[in-house]
């Protein structure tokens, strides 16, 4: 049986393995990691959502608390809110949910709760006592003042593994100011260095999408998993974490806090090109890859990465351009990397691929065995087969919504894989479920805090 099962580990390859070891069709057929965690997710905007989502991927029941009503702010701070395709809440239907909900809440039920009133404070102690993890990132004291806080929750469930994320934490000198994605960014040091050169014409940039609360959200969830395994292996005991979304992008500057302890050296802007190997940089093609487009983000001219950074590599690609000279005055590494001699090689690139689309470019440089990636927009990527094929990128059959297209989940489980069940769902969607089962709330008593705008 044994070399029966070493034969046929011989015969498949090591992408077929991948593929039915990772295949996105069979998530539902595999059980969860996370199953049988609750967690209670009081949480706005997108690093808490996103921290509580990401548990509810692996399998956690993530039970998400919103206001009354409107819910939550990020349900009215980004476009196209459409009120029939996503209906606020069934007392607001005239009103819609804004497409950047959708990120950092799936899998979730929810609820609405108004936290400053007793009667929901009470609501939040009862679902607190019957659930694992707490996940709030309002100003730091806030729940504390409220009395929903880590200190009054441990005493209702000491096995509560509480999770607060804010912008600079809870104690410090700066720890009272709120914070923002962008704000973060520019306080945590990554706006210094990200964006155009300074001869350029550039200045630091922005990103477009919210990276420090993304990836705070998965630093928190990381923070949960700790210490949910110290809890349930070690001490017997929750306890409190606590995430500062500035200290998590400072955590992202790599090398650049021990170039300046070191040599007083801050490290600057650089624009798409790269401070330590050359060429590894995005150029701009001269020609769109929709020319007959009337869509402006469609036709203006595409970009591509091109990365040739070795001497062999860049040799090659020399000889595609046809430019003999460049690959004798740039022929060695430490030649190319000097500020200088960029200044000259990416112009010189954008020349070369003025009368070409990306996809040209991108074809030529395969051919010459260069390597290089198109830089794609969210149609290129959401059309692209192999993100389709893996899964990264889906058609989601919502319950309440019908058909969406979603992100899938960022990582693969071969015995436990995470999965996208449904995107979201209205304000209060899930009161009397959820009201009634962990907080034992009547039919009766739900009716009148409804109408009372409590719950």
């Amino acid at each position: 049986m044994a070399k029966d099962t070493a034969s046929a580990t011989q015969k498949q390859s090591f992408e077929e393995f991948c593929h039915q070891a990772f295949d996105p069709t069979k998530e539902f057929s595999k059980p969860e990691a996370l199953k049988g965690v609750r967690v209670l997710s009081c949480t706005q905007y997108i690093l808490g959502p996103s921290c509580a989502s990401y548990l509810a991927e692996l399998g956690a029941e993530v039970i998400k608390i919103e206001a009354p009503r409107r819910g939550e702010a990020m349900r009215h701070t980004t476009p196209f809110n459409e009120p029939f395709l996503y209906p606020l809440s069934r007392w607001v239907p005239e009103r819609g949910t804004g497409l950047g909900f959708l990120g950092a809440n799936p899998n979730e039920y929810f609820i609405s709760v108004d936290f400053h009133r007793p009667e929901g404070q009470a609501i939040v102690k009862k679902l607190a006592a019957k659930s694992d993890v707490m996940v709030e990132n309002y100003r730091p004291g806030t729940f504390d003042r409220w009395g929903i806080g880590y200190r009054q929750m441990k005493e209702i469930n000491p096995r509560l593994v509480y999770c607060w994320l804010g912008g600079f934490g809870g104690w410090g000198p700066g720890r009272v100011r709120a914070s923002y994605d962008i704000l973060g960014q520019s306080q945590g040091g990554n706006f210094g260095m990200t964006g155009k050169q300074e001869f350029l014409g550039g200045a630091p940039s922005k990103h477009t999408i919210w990276l420090a609360d993304y990836w705070g959200g998965m630093m928190g969830a990381v923070q949960i998993l700790a210490a949910l395994y110290w809890r349930d292996k070690v001490s017997g005991e929750g306890t409190f974490t606590e995430y500062s979304q500035v200290h998590g992008v400072t955590r992202q500057l790599e090398y650049a806090l021990p170039l300046y302890g070191r040599h007083g050296i801050t490290r600057q802007r650089w624009g798409n090109w790269d401070t330590q190997l050359c060429v590894h940089g995005i150029i701009k093609c001269g020609k769109s890859s929709y020319p007959g487009s009337e869509n402006p983000q469609e036709s203006e001219e595409g970009y591509i990465l091109i990365s040739a950074y070795t001497d062999e590599d860049f040799a090659r690609l020399c000889k595609v351009v046809g430019d003999v000279k460049m690959a004798e005055k740039y022929a060695k590494t430490e030649n190319r990397v000097k500020a200088q001699s960029q200044m000259e090689i990416y112009p010189w690139l954008e020349k070369w691929a003025a009368d070409k689309t990306k996809e040209q470019v991108a074809e030529i440089m395969d051919k010459a065995n260069i390597n290089n990636q198109p830089v794609w927009n969210a149609k290129e990527v959401a059309n692209h087969p192999h993100w389709v094929q893996r899964g990264a990128v889906r058609w989601l059959d919502d319950p309440t919504f019908g058909e969406l297209l979603h992100q899938g989940p960022a990582y693969k489980m071969s015995a436990t894989p995470p999965r996208l069940k449904w995107a979201l769902k209205p304000v209060g969607a899930d009161n009397e479920l959820i009201l009634g089962k962990l907080a034992g709330l009547s039919t009766e008593e739900l009716r009148r805090l409804e109408e009372q705008e409590c719950i």
